[in-house]
């Protein structure tokens, strides 16, 4: 009974393992949807293919031979002829799914809104454009867009060939320098999906998630009235003198807030990284501590990352941090 137990129990982890926020096998967009049936389809027919096999495997170890100890050779002709014609009719049928999934999780002739998104070792530089450059703006690592709506995704890389992937909501799309590469991306319904970069991209590969938040109509315009908006004025003390800190140190010179001096290009925008749910591209979620361990020490945190450590006092570290956490 005990291995028959712990192959149950290896089952129900295994299908548990098919759920959540990044499964490609939980879609919850159109192209996702696309993706999810020929995953099932081409696992059905593994499926059955290798129950024919074994059925075969099985026929030929128990079948009796002829009495001069040669084979049937009748029933292996046939049997050889069946599983050729199986097989071209299998690679024909798998590669014209393939064909019509690809067509269906294409771009659509007339998406809503495109959001570029540039790989960066090891985060995610979003960057929402509009015909009014005064209405720019740019996010890390979180991507907002609006429910029931065609989202183009303009793929591109700072350095290495990265791989954008958001299982439930779209297949995968590689981030090559020097080009620009578009995904098609929809959700059908509000809720987070994460995405992870699927390409090997260096030491920190693994260290590069997404958050994917689809808004209901209301909740979008407001995220993004709120987004176009300069950095915060901190009334806070200790936020007051973090900013002073901030600006006084060589973090304005990698980052922007904008309505501040700081207006660096090397790192994330911070303009509202207080409202982000995360930091260091899905490290740690958005606390005043966790905010205060990241300036302190991003390397022991994140070891390769292009962030250096800046010499900070006790109480220039905890202003600063107040001054990240008042940035919504």
């Amino acid at each position: 009974m005990r291995p028959a137990r712990t192959l149950l129990l290896s089952i129900i982890a295994a299908v548990a393992g098919c759920s959540g926020n990044q499964s490609a096998l939980d879609p919850e967009g159109a192209p996702a949807i696309h993706v999810e049936h020929l995953i099932i389809g081409i696992t059905m027919i593994c499926a059955v293919v290798w129950l024919l096999v074994m059925i075969v495997l099985g026929w030929a170890l128990l079948r009796k031979r002829s009495s001069d100890g040669r084979p049937h050779e009748r029933y292996l002709t046939i049997i050889v002829g069946s599983a050729v014609a199986a097989t071209v009719i299998i690679i024909a049928g798998l590669t014209i799914a393939s064909f019509y999934t690809t067509r269906g999780i294409g771009l659509p002739k007339n998406a809503a809104l495109t959001i570029t998104v540039r790989g960066q070792q090891w985060w995610w530089q979003v960057i929402y454009s509009n015909a009014n450059p005064a209405l720019n703006f740019q996010t890390a690592n979180e991507i907002h867009i609006p429910v029931d709506q065609d989202v183009r995704i303009q793929l591109e890389s700072a350095d290495v060939v990265h791989s954008f992937w958001v299982p439930s909501l779209a297949g995968k799309q590689d981030l090559v320098p020097g080009r620009s590469n578009s995904l098609f991306l929809r959700a059908e319904r509000p809720g987070i999906y994460r995405g992870q970069c699927a390409e090997f991209c260096g030491l920190q590969h693994t260290h590069m998630a997404l958050l994917v938040v689809a808004d209901g109509p209301a909740d979008y315009q407001r995220w993004i009235a709120a987004q176009r908006q300069n950095g915060v004025v901190p009334t806070d003390p200790d936020a007051a003198a973090g900013k002073v800190a901030f600006l006084s140190k060589p973090c304005a010179a990698c980052h922007t807030v904008r309505g501040t001096p700081a207006a660096g290009t090397t790192g994330p925008d911070l303009t509202h990284i207080g409202s982000r749910q995360m930091i260091a591209a899905g490290l740690l979620e958005t606390t005043r501590g966790s905010l205060a361990a990241w300036i302190a020490d991003p390397q022991t945190l994140k070891p390769g990352n292009n962030m250096p450590m800046v010499p900070l006092t006790s109480v220039e570290l905890r202003d600063i941090s107040a001054y990240m956490e008042s940035l919504k």
